[in-house]
Formats: C-alpha cells, structure tokens, sequence
C-alpha cells in the first residue's frame, strides 16, 4: 500500500477536525460528535470492544456520557502520520452513572491515554483508543 505524505493545508483541516472532535466530546455533544465523521468507528483497545457505523458509535457515546457525567479529555500532543494522526492526552471523569458492566462508585479517575485517528485524506474515518485499564480500574474502586 502506498500513502502519499499531507503537506500544510491537509496537516491543519485534520487538526480541525480534530479540535472540533474533541470540543464536541467535552461537551458531551453526541451530533456533534458525529458529525466530525466521515464514518463513526471506535475501537477502544483496553477493553477489546469495537463500536462500528453511526448507531453502534452513538450509543457508545450515549452510554459513556452517562456513567462519566464530567467526562474530559485534555490535548497533550497530537503526531502527525501520513494516515493518522496520533494524539496523546489526559482522560478524566467522575463515574457517577452506573452502567450494565458496573456500578457507579461517585469517584474520580485520571488517565493518561493515545488515540490513533485514521484519516483518508482529511476526512476522518475512525479512531483506536489506547489506555491502560488497570489505571482507571484502580482509582475507581
């Protein structure tokens, strides 16, 4: 497979898109969200789950906001890729909301965490997200 190198104006509407992603999840703004999509996936590699296409995404979203009411994230540095970009930040929340795997238990975590944003051309088409589930495991109980 060949990937042609971005150059400037490609490197700033992903970043674009990607402030407007992550505005949008701090807001726990779910159409917002979305709509920062050429095609909604998710796969969250700490807990081995794939959420795939706008409905699955959705209630991915719904589903978070509600267990995390406070849910964060905050920039720490994004890595361009010719494909991707890859962004580390800081993931936080108060688990307030129970949810079907576990009940709330009204504490805090913090988490440092990696996305990997895959991009065809400047059109966002996914998002792999690495944390360590241990971390957030341990702060919460």
């Amino acid at each position: 497979m060949t990937v042609t190198p971005i150059d400037s104006k490609q490197r700033a509407a992903r970043e674009a898109v990607l402030n407007s992603l992550l505005e949008a999840q701090n807001r726990h703004d779910v159409d917002g969200s979305i709509a920062c999509f050429a095609h909604p996936r998710y796969e969250l590699v700490g807990n081995q789950r794939v959420y795939e296409g706008e409905p699955e995404v959705r209630r991915y979203y719904g589903t978070t906001f509600g267990a995390f009411p406070d849910l964060a994230f905050a920039l720490i540095q994004a890595h361009h890729a010719d494909d991707a970009v890859i962004v580390e930040m800081w993931m936080s929340g108060s688990h307030l909301g129970s949810r079907h795997d576990f009940e709330a238990t009204g504490k805090h975590f913090r988490c440092r965490m990696v996305a990997v944003c895959q991009f065809q051309d400047t059109a966002l088409i996914g998002v792999r997200i690495y944390y360590d589930t241990g971390t957030i495991a341990r702060q919460l109980s």
